[in-house]
């Protein structure tokens, strides 16, 4: 069984949570970063995504905003790489009846903020907010949230130990479920 502890840093996020001050150019690299993981997503390139992450990282979208850790709780996403990479090859199987419809998203990621960065090891804890739209069936659909990371500094650059997104809407009613990450 797949085991995160959720230390305070990984908790939904809180309006007006204090942000670490650092250099500018540990915020630009940040930013960049998730920028480019949203253009990832959205070009539907899973594997560089799953990349994204480090060997023992985690995408984990809680089923519930006060939930502090997805062990032994339902959520609607808890992968490690393992997982994501099941799910990635589920969707590109050449049978995978979800994926033949045309698809695609579109990520906007804003609001970046720190909150804890390490300057001896690089480790930072990061905020964001996020939209996404989801066309699919001739349909729009609609997610907003937040995302919160934890990330480690490697020297190829940050790699993903935990993401949590906490949706503003995942408790609404939709004709089909989520196929990919958010």
């Amino acid at each position: 069984m797949l085991t995160v502890t959720a230390p305070a840093p990984l908790a939904a996020p809180k309006p007006g949570a204090a942000r670490a001050s650092v250099p500018l150019d540990v915020q630009r690299d940040v930013e960049q970063f998730l920028y480019r993981q949203a253009d990832l997503l959205d070009g539907k390139a899973w594997q560089d995504y799953i990349d994204c992450f480090a060997p023992d990282g985690v995408y984990w979208m809680p089923a519930h905003p006060h939930q502090t850790s997805g062990d032994g709780v339902p959520s609607i996403f808890f992968e490690d790489r393992n997982l994501m990479t099941i799910r990635m090859k589920r969707m590109l199987h050449p049978r995978a009846w979800s994926q033949k419809t045309q698809w695609g998203t579109s990520h906007v990621v804003g609001n970046v903020a720190i909150e804890s960065h390490d300057p001896k090891s690089g480790a930072v804890v990061c905020r964001s907010r996020f939209h996404m739209l989801d066309f699919r069936r001739d349909q729009s659909r609609h997610f907003a949230g937040s995302y919160v990371h934890r990330l480690a500094k490697t020297g190829d650059g940050y790699r993903i130990a935990l993401q949590r997104v906490d949706m503003v809407n995942g408790e609404g009613m939709y004709e089909y479920v989520l196929q990919a990450w958010v």
